[in-house]
């Protein structure tokens, strides 16, 4: 979600990407829209889906929405979209720019037939992995890290998808989530240390795979388990066949998918998201309270926190400010005065609950600042006599290279402010974040163990868990492409 859109919202981090795959049923097309349109949050530049027929692949890739291409489950794109198995993915870049030669599914006709790849993620040694590629005579079409491994899968000379697969996936490194389709199989893995999310469900007899749990509620279908990390599932007419590829290492989830990324109907590694950002928010108010008249969120991601924050502190809860649902990427132009305007574009006080009350500001996290400032200005002027603002996260102090869209860390407010320098660029009579402890506390955790932590931190602590190898390497922001296209 880049251009206009994350303007408005570059307070948090960017979203990541979504991946579906279904196999087994009759409506596979259709089905696999309706869970991307469910996951239509994890990334909103670009969708595809690829389906399969027994005889013949079908693809139909475009920039936009879920619903802008494939429009309603019985008509156009979806239409065409024929066969028992099918793989989707939205695409929210953090590789490759917005054009259409990157919206996945990738595809490509290799030695032993058709295969569709869907990615989320991101690989940490891809650019060098690319380099030797290309001096061994592949030829990219694409500028994502996917196509990295679509490339050392048609390489390899073992002699089943399968194990083609496993050998390119031992040569990368990196946090992914990946689904792929072949003409015998949906296949789907996470990474070693699973720090990307992925899940399995059933619907009848077909069965799927989906990076969120709500993708199965949209379509009727079972949540059965996650899948673990390190784990490779091939969904074929014979049912279910489970991998373990990798050696077996701690896993490190990322644990901003609880705090913002995951929608909050859905089941994460087991645990309700509305329930764990409900008790992070709780723990938030116990860690820092204030004395206030109302606890107000900045919707709609601070939502849960609020209510927890609320809960534990016994200061009501108010809708202060009102969210517009309604405004588009392509709303208006994005002239300098519409920048100046977009928070108004998509918040609005709701004056009767702000006005000569002390508020508490609840949000997820903090990343550039410049949406907190217009939030606060805006609360002031709706006659809030006081304004505390509350974060559900622990500062945001690094970039993250495993598949979120994170500004550089020069950029990032916290990286280069103290808490109450903070606190007076954005114009709060206070700020607090939730402690690191805090976090995992309201996690189920009795703290954060730096020998061996529950989850992939990296952009709140430096810890990163898997090598920068591009990064490290100087290759972060390196040219992929001399061609240019309008996207």
């Amino acid at each position: 979600m880049t251009g206009f859109d994350s303007r408005l919202d570059d307070d948090h981090l960017g979203e990541e990407c979504a991946v579906f795959g279904i196999q087994g049923s009759p409506d596979a097309g259709a089905n696999t829209a309706l869970g991307l349109h469910a996951l239509q949050h994890r990334g909103q530049e670009a969708t595809g889906i690829v389906s399969w027929d027994r005889s013949q692949f079908h693809a139909h890739r475009g920039l936009g929405h879920v619903g802008k291409n494939f429009g309603d489950s019985s008509s156009g794109a979806v239409r065409e979209l024929v066969g028992h198995a099918a793989v989707g993915h939205n695409r929210y870049s953090t590789t490759g720019g917005t054009n259409l030669r990157n919206v996945q599914p990738l595809f490509a006709e290799i030695e032993l037939g058709g295969l569709a790849i869907c990615h989320n993620g991101n690989l940490t040694n891809a650019l060098e992995l690319r380099r030797d590629l290309v001096k061994q005579g592949c030829l990219f079409q694409s500028t994502t890290d996917t196509e990295t491994i679509v490339h050392l899968i048609a390489r390899s000379i073992a002699t089943t998808f399968t194990e083609r697969m496993v050998d390119a996936l031992q040569q990368i490194e990196g946090a992914f989530s990946l689904v792929c389709l072949t003409q015998d199989a949906v296949i789907g893995v996470r990474d070693p240390l699973g720090v990307r999310p992925l899940v399995l469900g059933k619907l009848g007899e077909a069965h799927i795979l989906a990076s969120e749990t709500c993708a199965f509620d949209i379509i009727g279908a079972e949540f059965v388990r996650d899948v673990a990390p390190g784990e490779m599932v091939i969904l074929s007419q014979e049912g279910i066949r489970s991998l373990r590829p990798f050696a077996p290492k701690p896993g490190r989830f990322c644990v901003f998918e609880y705090i913002y990324f995951a929608r909050p109907d859905s089941l994460v590694e087991g645990r309700s998201v509305y329930d764990a950002r409900r008790e992070i928010g709780a723990e938030l108010a116990r860690e820092s309270p204030v004395d206030a008249d109302v606890v107000v969120p900045v919707p709609d991601s601070g939502v849960p926190a609020a209510v927890g924050f609320a809960a534990a502190s016994g200061i009501p809860f108010e809708l202060g400010i009102i969210r517009n649902h309604y405004v588009g990427r392509t709303f208006i132009e994005p002239s300098d005065h519409v920048r100046h305007l977009g928070v108004k574009l998509k918040h609005n006080a709701n004056r009767a609950q702000l006005e000569g009350n002390r508020v508490i500001l609840v949000d997820d996290s903090i990343v550039r600042g410049t949406t907190s400032i217009k939030i606060v200005e805006m609360v002031r002027a709706a006659g809030a006599r006081e304004v505390h603002m509350r974060i559900a996260s622990p500062p945001t102090t690094h970039s993250c290279f495993y598949g979120v869209d994170t500004p550089e860390r020069e950029k990032l407010l916290a990286a280069r402010m103290t808490v109450e320098e903070m606190a007076e660029y954005i114009g709060v009579d206070s700020l607090a974040f939730i402690s690191t402890d805090g976090l995992y506390r309201a996690m189920g955790e009795p703290g954060r163990d730096p020998n061996q932590p529950r989850f992939c931190d990296a952009c709140l602590t430096g810890d990163y868990p898997i090598r920068l190898l591009d990064h490290d390497g100087g290759a972060r922001g390196a040219q992929l492409s001399l061609l240019a296209e309008a996207s």
